[in-house]
């Protein structure tokens, strides 16, 4: 499978700040790729050098075989980009917003007219083509900025959380057109903090924090580095916090936490860990509605490899 983009030693500086951290990594053609970290991690000034909107110190960014640069123009027209921030124009309707961003690319009007129409179908907008983007929703102002990054029908396509802050309709509409978007061949970089959507969507995952790749593969090979073998929740009206430093004290705990009427017990090894919360919660008398065990998630994994502190 040939790549895609090609990334090697990159490196990008802001003064006595390294943003990203001789980065190397590269991107299969036809695959989907999910770029993840916690905010200020080093994933929008990876992406804004590869797509060379910003200048970088040192390393090389190849996109289909090519050197880029700000003026590889040839590539571009290719790429298809969708920041998290909406970008369209207030004045312009759904119809002509995305006839608009086509154009900058397709100047064949009977070729750009079934594009823009492509496009509309694909995000669900075919109510709505003469509508103003000040009479949208925010589920739909979010699939016309879609729509108006795709409508050329690039061969590569950034994907900059294009879900946040909507309702779980518009989410699942979205979700949708990016999996219409892989089984059409189109590579995609995808950038989101909903683990379940990368799960969905990613056939290879990259974790970044401070500029640096702290793992990298697909979601199962990902989970295979937890610490955590298993989780148990328990949900429990109320727990004496006696009985929660006990629990902790077991020989294969991991962790304990009690929040918001939920016991979360985390094993680090072991068999048979919910037969022991069981009976010792028989055996304490202690109350309990639902118990149910699982194995580490993508969010766990997420959250041991950049920790659990409050980022900015």
């Amino acid at each position: 499978m040939s790549n895609i983009i090609e990334v090697k030693n990159l490196v990008k500086q802001y003064k006595e700040i390294t943003a990203v951290d001789n980065l190397t990594f590269d991107v299969k053609k036809g695959e989907v790729l999910g770029l993840l970290g916690p905010n200020g991690s080093g994933k929008t000034t990876a992406i804004n050098c590869i797509l060379s909107l910003l200048n970088f110190n040192e390393g090389s960014i190849k996109i289909f075989g090519k050197e880029m640069n700000h003026d590889s123009y040839d590539l571009k027209k290719d790429i298809g980009v969708v920041f998290q921030e909406v970008s369209v124009f207030d004045e312009l309707t759904v119809y002509d917003n995305i006839d608009y961003f086509c154009g900058l690319y397709i100047s064949d009007k009977n070729q750009r007219k079934k594009y823009v129409e492509d496009a509309i179908s694909l995000v669900g907008l075919n109510d709505f083509k003469k509508f103003y983007p000040k009479k949208l929703s925010g589920g739909l102002l979010r699939r016309l900025n879609i729509a108006c990054g795709i409508a050329h029908k690039p061969k590569l396509i950034f994907l900059d959380e294009p879900t946040v802050a909507v309702d779980p309709q518009s989410r699942n509409n979205i979700l949708d057109g990016i999996k219409h978007l892989r089984d059409n061949g189109a590579t995609i970089v995808y950038t989101t903090h909903y683990m379940e959507e990368v799960e969905l969507l990613c056939d290879r995952i990259i974790i970044l924090d401070k500029g640096k790749i702290l793992a990298t593969g697909t979601t199962d090979k990902l989970k295979s580095l937890a610490n955590i073998e298993e989780k148990i929740t328990i949900e429990i009206n109320e727990l004496d916090i006696n009985y929660l430093e006990k629990i902790k004290e077991f020989k294969n705990v991991d962790d304990a936490a009690y929040n918001g009427n939920s016991l979360v017990i985390t094993y680090k090894k072991g068999k048979n860990n919910l037969l022991e919360i069981m009976e010792y919660m028989k055996k304490e008398n202690i109350k309990y509605s639902k118990i149910f065990s699982e194995r580490p998630t993508l969010n766990d994994v997420f959250l041991e490899l950049t920790g659990k502190e409050l980022r900015d």
